[in-house]
């Protein structure tokens, strides 16, 4: 059916722009001929094809665009006409002839516009008769292109200040009236289109009435070109009439679009001046208008403005601009108790811009805004409307873009309040913006009050706001989420150690109720600006005066161990095992034994008991001799256990390869460059031959499950650790050794079953010639090298 609708409309469009083409000819040849009668015979008759009712508005506008074109000829025509001799008088009282109106009226206004070009009379008289007389059409679309062909041709010649067309006083006032005029009755034909046809079609009404919508706009554009408007006029005439045709029309599609259109249209100064009649029409509009969308476009206007220029600041506080767009918003959320939550928090959210852009010194204002906002949602459970949640995201995000700044955010008593109403996945992405914000501004926050003040607002992304973590949470979404909180720590900083400590301690109570999940990625940064600080206070004595308040590194290490000990009942171990390690460290700078003892005991726990994977225990191994070969605090007997431990875990590991290279790693934990007391040749002697014979055993039990001895490389590797430590002047490594070490190697590398590996020969000759390089050298490192037979 609809398909036939368009098929037939079609057919109608090309019957009527035949009709028009054909008498258009025929009108030609009569104005080549300067045949008048001929002339308005013919272009009456090709009028009258605009006097179809089948055309929608959009197929209506195509027929009307060629008749226009032709009547800009038939215009050009009369003007030669009255240049001949012809009287514009008689003229315009001949078209009035045209057997029906709609093509009289046409050719009424084309006549009219010479008329008013000849200046024979007031172009005021002349416009009140058109306008007048256009009321004889009240057919909605056919009375609307009219009227909107009278504003076209007319537009230029009205009686406007500095015109060639302006008369005597009061001109301007009748240019108004003429363009008043002709809009009201526009929009009484265009609200009429709604009511008529059956209520099935409404949805095909609107669309229709959407496109012709700036057929009547374009009055309101005329108006605002009109020079001779000043402020008064506006404020006493033309704002008035407009908005009271606006109110009464009672329509939502024109109230909507002619509102949009007063703001698009006049300029910034006139709404600024009238802001008392233009708010107070809102809330006199029908309950459906989008009038969150048109107050938005308002302020937005009014906020560009100030933004314009520093010298209109002032204006603004002198119409009490902010607190009278305040009170219409609040009289329009009460004269629409339906409006959807969106709508308030949209127009609230506009109303925060426009504070901010305006008066962004009176933070006061900006909390105002989110007072009322909180007001509204009062009572209302979290906000599950997604756009409502995301408009809120928008509100909260005005003042961290406007202040750069989350500290002055942070005295905004009612922020928090705001961010209370999202549901947690959007508390999250609000958190997000906050942690962003801080990071691409260097924000510092130095004051433990407001670390805690920023942390209850970002608390979604440290704890669980729900009661149990959502298993659909995407995993790399989640680390990255984290990965941002544990950037914000490591950004927050005082230089006052005491505030400092206290900042840690804040940050210490939020994020260790943050669950299993999140504590590995908070943990460490903690940790890390904890350790900081102690290097910062590094050496210093406790205090003189005995005060318990005052931070000392002790008090911080002691902190330490609790907070690292969580991680170790997650469980996260080899994270913990690392920490504790860190600390241990940190300790030994501080020349405090028993701490970094502690330290190392909790290690060792964790290691013995917590760490199962061999691959988790090769890594711990390596870290803990790495560490403890560092430490120069501990007393020979603390040292002892501690060695003794390493070497015995190394030498239980479970693959072979692993055992030989952790336990001639422990070789470094009895020569030690820079500690004279640490330097016992003979058990490093004992951990290397230790480590040649688990590399032999690696080699026999290849031998025996593949049939092949494997590959030397462990022998190679030892060979280097031989070297290093006889280079290092170790009297237990001798010539022999390492000469009997490198025949070992050799006899290995060309025995049968010896498995090849280009990577362990590259090796090996790279060892040799490093030897060779050596005995070249010539000095006291030649003279060692030199009985070595390579």
């Amino acid at each position: 059916m609809i398909a036939d609708g368009v098929e037939d409309e079609e057919k109608w469009l090309a019957a009527g722009i035949a009709g028009l083409q054909q008498n258009a000819f025929y009108m030609h040849r009569a104005l080549d001929s300067n045949n008048l009668r001929d002339a308005l015979k013919y272009s009456a008759q090709m009028l009258s094809e605009l006097r179809t009712s089948r055309l929608s508005p959009h197929k209506y506008y195509e027929l009307y665009m060629r008749a226009f074109d032709e009547l800009r000829k038939l215009e050009m025509f009369f003007k030669e006409e009255t240049r001949r001799g012809c009287s514009i008088v008689d003229l315009y009282e001949l078209v009035q002839h045209a057997g029906n109106i709609l093509p009289r009226l046409y050719l009424l206004c084309t006549v009219g516009s010479v008329y008013i070009k000849s200046k024979e009379a007031p172009a005021k008289d002349v416009l009140k008769d058109l306008v007048e007389m256009c009321r004889g059409i009240q057919h909605p679309v056919r009375g609307l292109f009219l009227r909107s062909y009278l504003a076209q041709v007319s537009r230029d010649k009205l009686p406007d200040i500095g015109s060639e067309y302006e008369g005597d006083a009061d001109t301007v006032v009748d240019a108004v009236e003429f363009v008043l005029q002709n809009f009201t009755e526009m929009n009484k034909l265009w609200v009429r289109m709604q009511h008529q046809g059956p209520a099935r079609e409404k949805e095909k009404r609107e669309k229709e009435r959407s496109e012709l919508r700036d057929l009547v706009g374009k009055n309101l554009h005329v108006l605002s070109q009109i020079e001779g408007i000043d402020l008064d006029m506006y404020k006493e005439t033309v704002l008035p009439r407009v908005l009271e045709q606006v109110v009464n029309c009672k329509d939502e599609i024109a109230q909507y679009y002619l509102m949009d259109c007063i703001i698009q249209v006049f300029p910034d100064e006139y709404h600024l001046q009238t802001l008392d009649v233009l708010l107070g029409a809102f809330p006199q509009l029908q309950p459906t208008v989008d009038i969150k969308t048109v107050l938005s476009r308002l302020m937005e206007r009014l906020s560009n403005y100030a933004a314009s220029s520093a010298d209109v600041l002032p204006e603004f506080l002198q119409v009490e601009a902010f607190s009278k767009l305040k009170n219409a918003i609040g009289k329009v959320i009460e004269a629409q108790p339906d409006m959807p939550i969106l709508g308030v928090i949209t127009l609230y959210s506009s109303l925060l811009t426009f504070t901010l852009h305006v008066h962004p010194d009176r933070l006061d204002y900006a909390d105002q805004v989110l007072g009322a906002c909180v007001k509204k949602l009062s009572g209302k459970e979290k906000l599950e409307d997604k756009k409502a949640t995301k408009q809120i995201v928008a509100l909260l995000s005005a003042p961290l873009d406007k202040y750069n700044d989350i500290v002055t955010a942070l005295k905004l008593s009612n922020y928090p309040r705001v961010m209370e109403y999202l549901d947690s996945e959007t508390n999250k992405v609000m958190a997000t913006v906050i942690i962003q914000s801080i990071m691409k501004n260097k924000t510092r926050i130095s004051t433990a009050d407001r670390v805690e003040a920023l942390f209850e607002l970002i608390k979604g992304l440290i704890k669980d706001l729900d009661d149990a973590f959502h298993d659909e949470v995407d995993e790399d979404d989640f680390k990255e989420e984290q990965n941002s909180v544990a950037r914000l720590i490591q950004l927050l900083h005082s230089d006052d150690p005491e505030e400092m400590f206290k900042i840690i301690c804040t940050v210490r109570k939020h994020i260790l109720g943050g669950g299993p999940k999140r504590l590995p990625f908070t943990v460490p940064p903690l940790v890390f600006s904890s350790l900081k600080l102690v290097r910062q206070l590094q050496g210093q004595e406790e205090n003189p005066f005995g005060e318990e308040e005052s931070t000392t590194p002790k008090k911080i290490f002691q902190v330490l161990n609790q907070t690292v000990e969580t991680l170790s009942n997650i469980p996260a171990p080899e994270l913990a095992l690392q920490l504790f390690l860190q600390c241990a460290e940190a300790a030994n700078d501080c020349d405090l034994e028993p701490v970094a003892y502690e330290f190392f005991t909790q290690a060792y726990i964790l290691y013995e008991e917590e760490i199962s994977d061999s691959r988790a225990q090769v890594t711990a191994i390596h870290l803990i001799i790495g560490t403890l070969q560092r430490m120069h605090v501990f007393g020979v007997e603390n040292r002892d256990t501690l060695t003794h431990k390493a070497t015995g875990y190394s030498a239980k590991l479970l693959k072979k390869p692993d055992q030989c290279r952790a336990v001639y790693a422990c070789s470094h934990l009895f020569w030690v460059d820079d500690q004279d007391n640490v330097k016992d040749g003979e058990r490093v002697l004992l951990c290397l031959k230790r480590a040649l014979r688990i590399a032999n055993a690696a080699q026999q039990m290849s031998n025996a499950a593949r049939g092949s001895a494997g590959s030397v490389t462990l022998f190679v590797e030892i060979l280097n650790k031989y070297l290093y430590f006889f280079e290092k002047g170790n009297p237990q490594i001798t010539v022999a050794a390492i000469q009997s070490l490198i025949e070992l190697i050799t006899t290995e590398m060309h025995s049968d079953s010896s498995t090849l590996d280009p990577a362990a020969d590259a090796f090996f000759a790279s060892t040799l010639r490093y030897m060779e390089f050596q005995k070249q050298k010539g000095g006291a490192i030649g003279e060692k090298y030199e009985p070595i037979k390579v």
